[in-house]
């Protein structure tokens, strides 16, 4: 999957934890992208919108 044009951007709760963190790019259609920001040029996940949503929303009912 190509992510040219993809805008990536860390949680702003990622706040200083020793750089353990993923970035994501929500920019594209039909597709956002999650990689590790220590390794922007190492491979990225990609999802699709609803299952990124389904995610997310479980991790924010933990």
């Amino acid at each position: 999957m190509e992510l040219t044009g993809a805008t990536w951007r860390k949680s702003t709760r990622s706040g200083n934890n020793g750089g353990n963190c993923v970035e994501v790019a929500d920019n594209l259609p039909g597709v956002v992208g999650v990689r590790d920001s220590k390794d922007r040029q190492g491979p990225a996940l990609v999802f699709g919108p609803d299952a990124w949503r389904a995610f997310v929303r479980d991790l924010s009912a933990r």
